[in-house]
């Protein structure tokens, strides 16, 4: 049920979703939203903040047009110019209205993506519902998001695989995880190919095309998992020093602990 919320509240493929109707609403009016939704938000905010905009939730339009597990080839370049705008996400303010939390988007160009992070809040909602249910170990896994609370069956830490992304059935690492998260980003899922280039989902904001980089996922280790998630998507394209200067600044609890 909270992961089911999460999805209808925060997904931007519906129009009566809280971020549809901000998205629907840039550059006019604020829209009141959950706290859940603004708790998201200004996490994204402190994310993009912190990596100099290089995590951006405000890149919807980029995101739509390219769409990776829909296209074949990519968009054209009169299509994508508009959209190469860096520095969208200082466009978002979350606030109040009439004591309700709040979101408006100050610029028409922007709409709200949160596919960086709000899985990783769900993943944490679901967790803190099985704790509340007196559940003490178990394993919540969203696509690549995960979070291991407690121990495994022979009372150690829950012993996790990292996927290698040149290769499905093989892992590049394993990892030892007790209540605690761990997320990957990579360019080798949600993907397409032509003209012998591949184009994925992440994407750069100053281009507004995928990021260029010839590290193939990021995989990170948090507290929460909406920690996780955001620190593997902005972490994602970056050297390993510079990626782990924006963790310290921005989760000083979030480690990398692949980079394949």
């Amino acid at each position: 049920t909270e992961l089911r919320w999460v999805d209808a509240t925060m997904t931007r493929f519906r129009a009566d979703s809280e971020i549809g109707r901000a998205n629907l609403a840039a550059g006019r009016e604020a829209v009141p939203v959950s706290a859940g939704t603004a708790l998201v938000l200004e996490r994204a905010l402190a994310w993009a903040d912190g990596s100099n905009g290089a995590f951006d939730p405000c890149l919807g339009r980029a995101a739509a047009a390219w769409e990776v597990t829909e296209r074949r080839v990519p968009p054209s370049a009169d299509a994508l110019r508009p959209l190469a705008r860096a520095g969208l996400w200082k466009a978002l303010d979350v606030s109040t209205w009439r004591g309700r939390p709040a979101v408006k988007l100050h610029d028409a160009h922007a709409a709200l993506d949160l596919g960086g992070i709000a899985k990783g809040f769900g993943v944490d909602l679901a967790v803190a519902a099985l704790r509340d249910h007196g559940v003490e170990h178990a394993l919540v896994n969203v696509g690549g998001d995960l979070f291991a609370l407690g121990t495994s069956e022979d009372g150690d830490a829950w012993r996790v695989g990292i996927r290698s992304p040149d290769e499905p059935t093989q892992l590049v690492g394993r990892i030892a995880l007790r209540d605690e998260a761990v997320a990957t980003s990579g360019d080798y899922a949600r993907r397409f190919e032509h003209g012998g280039r591949t184009y994925h989902h992440l994407l750069d904001p100053t281009t507004a095309a995928p990021r260029e980089t010839a590290v193939h996922s990021v995989s990170v280790t948090a507290g929460s998992c909406l920690e996780a998630d955001a620190a593997a998507t902005a972490a994602f394209g970056l050297e390993g020093r510079g990626a782990a200067a924006l963790l310290a600044r921005v989760a000083p609890d979030a480690r990398i602990v692949s980079h394949a």
